[in-house]
């Protein structure tokens, strides 16, 4: 089966491979997975098939799929860079900006910035709907400039953007005839600073509550059987956390990585139950399931960063990462392009076991 399926995808010698992206949330530190798509794009022995997105994620995958109808790959580099400047500019006079002593120092944390401080404790007093009652997102007006939704719609990129709904607290996908700025905004909205965002009767938050990102609709969907994972929230973190704040960011962290982590495992399980026991063959969904082959694409800086540096918008530190995405792909094209269309490089196996041990 997996031979057959795989051959199927990898195509003649000449053909382009196909892929699918999967891009994590984590507000600016998204700027990462933007040097990783770059890298990506300028690889023309591989093609994008799909991109599932969640949060920042989601408008990764929407300015790329955007960009590509204007100018193919360069148009898609092009919208991706123009956004995430928009991003930048916007938030040159917000008050969240670093404190003079960690300019001085390097660092990139608004830890100690006042206008941080005060964000930080009037989120956990108040809710946005006492905060922002007219509900004014910057955002909304940076994706309206950087995004013909029209034009979107008509991708050959398939986009699978995913939300959390309020009422059920599942997922809702929406898929490329259904964007919107509603919609992106709706992947990106954390419930302590944005209020809901209401689609078709519904409200929304964030979807990193309910796959971040979620990759069961590129299984059903995507033609590719090749998907690498940005991950940008780190899974492991040394040491205990002591403070609030830490203690927040990590629970954050282990929350927003938990979907992830049980879909994962739900591919490896299928693929051991079909490899090993030979059981359930000739189950469609399972065999879909069972045919993929992840590929992951980290880097350590992430956890060095900590959680307020996800609001730090500065283009300077916006660069840095991306810089860092070029590089971490760069990594894994030199190591791994011979395993795309042939096996995982995610260490599947190993992530299903530490889960049997555990339990």
């Amino acid at each position: 089966m997996n031979s057959a399926v795989s051959g199927a995808h990898r195509g003649t010698h000449d053909d382009p491979l196909l892929i699918d992206l999967a891009f994590q949330g984590g507000g600016s530190h998204g700027a990462f997975t933007w040097g990783v798509a770059e890298r990506f794009l300028d690889d023309e022995t591989l093609k994008i098939e799909s991109v599932t997105g969640t949060s920042a994620g989601a408008m990764n995958a929407a300015v790329l799929a955007y960009g590509y109808t204007l100018n193919g790959r360069e148009g898609a580099k092009a919208a991706l860079e123009q956004f995430w400047r928009k991003v930048s500019e916007a938030a040159r006079f917000s008050p969240l900006q670093r404190a003079p002593i960690d300019i001085l120092l390097g660092n990139w944390t608004l830890d100690n910035s006042p206008g941080y401080v005060f964000y930080d404790l009037a989120s956990r007093l108040f809710s946005p709907y006492d905060l922002n009652p007219t509900n004014v997102n910057p955002l909304r007006d940076i994706l309206e400039e950087s995004i013909d939704f029209e034009r979107l719609r008509q991708s050959p990129i398939k986009l699978f953007i995913n939300t959390t709904n309020v009422r059920t607290g599942l997922p809702r996908v929406f898929r490329n005839h259904e964007l919107s700025s509603d919609v992106l905004l709706a992947s990106a909205c954390l419930p302590l600073v944005h209020q809901a965002v209401e689609i078709d009767g519904d409200a929304y938050w964030d979807g990193g509550f309910s796959g971040n990102p979620l990759l069961t609709p590129i299984v059903r969907e995507s033609d590719a059987r090749d998907t690498i994972l940005v991950q940008i929230n780190p899974i492991e973190r040394p040491g205990v956390p002591k403070s609030a704040r830490d203690i927040l960011n990590r629970l954050n962290e282990i929350a927003f990585n938990a979907s992830l982590k049980k879909e994962l495992r739900g591919i490896a399980m299928f693929q051991r139950l079909l490899r090993d026991e030979g059981e359930l063959e000739h189950v469609t969904w399972v065999e879909a399931w069972a045919d993929m082959r992840i590929h992951r694409i980290v880097t350590p800086l992430m956890v060095k960063l900590g959680a307020s540096s996800k609001l730090n918008a500065e283009w300077e530190f916006l660069t840095l990462l991306r810089e860092e995405g070029n590089v971490q792909a760069d990594v894994f094209l030199r190591d791994h392009r011979q395993d795309i269309g042939v096996r995982s490089t995610y260490d599947l196996d190993g992530l299903l076991d530490n889960l049997l041990e555990q339990v």
